[in-house]
C-alpha cells in the first residue's frame, strides 16, 4: 500500500512576530514494513532548513524565520510504502515470563523501562491496572499486552479539552476522558511496570469515510500510539484508543520515550499577541 500524506501547519498571529525558530519531527522513519519514497518541506516564509538524526532514529528539521511574518505556513508533503505486517503472535508460544525474565532488558532498552517527562506511575494509575487485574500475571506478556489495550479502549472516552499537551496521566486517569496522546501515555506507564519495555509513536491513522459519505479534505489527523518490545516476538504496535495492533493504515513518523522525545512541531517566537494555530492533513492511499 502506498500513501500520499499531505500536512499543513498554519501558525496566525494578532501582531507581527519578528522571530521563529521551529523543530520538526514530520518525516515518516523508513524501517520494518515502512518505506519512505518521497519527503519535502515547504515553508512560508521561506526559511533555509537544517537536518539532523537523533539518538533515536528520528529525522530533525529545524529553520529559523528572522523577519517579521503574521503567519507561518509549513507544508509537509510524503509519499510512504507500508506493506502487510504479519499477525500478533499466539500468547504463550511466543513468549512468556520466566523466559523474559532472562532477556538483557536493562543494558538493552533501559531508557524505555524507566519513567520518563509523560510516562510517570501513580497511585490512581496503579489502582486502574489494579482494578483490571493488570499486574505481572501468571502466563506471558503478550496477554497482557492484549489486556490492557482493551481496558483502556473501554475504560476511556474520547473527548478533546479534557487534558492539555502537557497533562500528566492522572488528568485523564481521574477524568477517564482524554486524547490519544493520554491513552499512550497511560498504557507506556502500565507495561513499563510490568516491565516492558515501551515507547511512544507520533504518526497518522488512516481514516475512512463512512459508506457512501465523501472524503473530507484535510479531515485526517496526527494520532499517537505506542510500541512494546516482546522479546523473540520482536517490535509491536498497539493503538489503546481503537484497541487495535497497528497496521498498514498506522504510518509512523518519530518513537520516542514519551510526547516530548516525537512531538511533531516545537519550537518558539518573539512577539506579542494572540497566536491562532490551524492543522490538514490527508492520508490518501494512491495507485503505484
Amino acid at each position: 500500500m502506498f500513501y500520499s500524506i499531505r500536512h499543513i501547519t498554519r501558525f496566525r498571529y494578532s501582531q507581527p512576530v519578528h522571530e521563529s525558530v521551529m523543530e520538526l519531527r514530520m518525516q515518516p522513519r523508513s524501517e520494518g514494513a515502512q518505506s519512505l519514497r518521497n519527503f519535502q518541506i515547504v515553508t512560508n516564509p521561506r526559511a533555509q532548513l537544517y537536518a539532523y538524526t537523533d539518538y533515536l532514529g528520528n529525522a530533525v528539521y529545524h529553520f529559523n524565520v528572522l523577519r517579521a511574518h503574521e503567519e507561518l505556513r509549513i507544508d509537509v508533503q510524503a509519499v510512504v510504502e507500508v506493506t502487510p505486517r504479519p499477525e500478533f503472535p499466539a500468547s504463550a508460544d511466543a513468549l512468556e515470563w520466566q523466559r523474559y525474565n532472562t532477556l538483557n532488558l536493562g543494558d538493552d532498552h533501559f531508557d524505555l523501562m524507566e519513567p520518563s517527562k509523560f510516562a510517570v506511575p501513580s497511585q490512581v494509575l496503579r489502582e486502574f491496572t489494579d482494578a483490571h487485574g493488570l499486574t505481572r500475571p501468571d502466563g506471558d506478556p503478550l496477554t497482557a499486552l492484549r489486556r490492557l489495550n482493551k481496558a483502556i479502549y473501554e475504560t476511556f472516552d474520547y473527548e478533546q479539552g479534557v487534558t492539555q499537551v502537557h497533562s500528566p496521566i492522572d488528568t485523564a486517569l481521574n477524568a477517564k476522558r482524554g486524547v490519544c496522546q493520554d491513552f499512550a501515555h497511560i498504557m507506556i506507564s502500565g507495561l513499563r511496570g510490568l516491565g516492558l519495555p515501551a515507547a511512544y509513536v507520533s504518526g497518522y491513522l488512516r481514516t475512512v469515510p463512512r459508506s457512501g459519505a465523501a472524503r473530507l479534505e484535510g479531515a485526517d489527523a496526527m494520532h499517537a500510539w505506542v510500541m512494546v518490545w516482546c522479546g523473540d516476538a520482536g517490535w509491536w504496535g498497539l493503538d489503546p484508543t481503537n484497541a487495535l495492533i497497528a497496521s498498514d493504515d498506522h504510518v509512523v513518523l518519530a518513537i520516542g520515550r514519551d510526547y516530548a522525545d516525537a512531538a511533531p512541531i516545537g519550537g518558539v517566537m518573539l512577539g506579542s499577541g494572540a497566536q491562532r494555530l490551524n492543522t490538514a492533513v490527508d492520508v490518501i492511499p494512491v495507485a503505484t
